[in-house]
């Protein structure tokens, strides 16, 4: 019995990895504006870093008021099989002069002259974006989803991941706005219906669990 469990186990990982590339690949073929490519596709599936991208984006909820959900997004990190996150290399720095207005500002010209935000605690993203290069991003996102969808795998877009993946140097130089694609192929889609209860899921068990891998004698001892 142990052994059918194992085994339907590797086979469930392999399967979500497998899904994953393709996902990527899908991700990647999406169209682009222009038709050039200028964005990337991170693909993760080393429990550490997607543990530690939990921890990353638990303590960011108590930076900013607005970002109390980021606690739910914790736990959805920690339940994905497989992350990808999808980093534009451009709009934080080179517009499209089109002067479409689209960022609010009349002229690409007014656009280059505005400051950028402050990288301090409590700002996600430092902005401001060319919308027009940052919609590749939701062309790749909406090729995953499509692809997703087909193959029946349990899916879910967070902006949180693209931010904590920023904050952890995921993403290429350059890449100021990101966002994450999380994937999972397990009977109940952790993306939905989360436990009212978010204290076991909080940054200090993710924390004692990274602590556990690291200094195993460490955790025999003490645990």
């Amino acid at each position: 019995m142990e052994k059918a469990l194992r085994e339907y186990d590797e086979k469930r990982q392999e399967a979500v990895r497998l899904a994953g590339k393709l996902l990527l690949a899908s991700a990647v073929t999406a169209p682009r504006v222009g038709g050039i490519d200028e964005i990337s596709v991170q693909y993760i599936e080393d429990r550490d870093t997607i543990e530690e991208m939990a921890i990353v984006i638990d303590k960011m909820a108590s930076e900013n008021t607005a970002w109390e959900f980021f606690r739910s997004d914790a736990v959805q990190v920690k339940d994905s099989d497989v992350v990808l996150v999808m980093a534009d290399r451009r709009s934080g720095h080179d517009p499209m002069d089109s002067n479409c207005n689209l960022c609010g500002y009349s002229l690409c010209d007014l656009w280059r002259d505005v400051p950028k935000l402050e990288d301090k605690p409590g700002v996600a993203f430092r902005g401001p974006f060319c919308l027009l290069r940052s919609m590749n991003i939701a062309y790749a996102l909406g090729g995953a989803v499509t692809l997703a969808r087909q193959l029946g795998i349990d899916h879910t877009i967070k902006m949180s991941v693209g931010a904590a993946a920023v904050r952890m140097g995921l993403t290429p130089y350059k890449s100021d706005l990101a966002l994450g694609f999380m994937a999972s192929v397990t009977e109940k889609n952790p993306f939905k219906d989360l436990p009212k209860d978010y204290a076991k899921y909080n940054s200090a068990e993710l924390e004692n669990r990274l602590i556990g891998r690291l200094f195993p004698t460490f955790r025999s001892i003490y645990c």
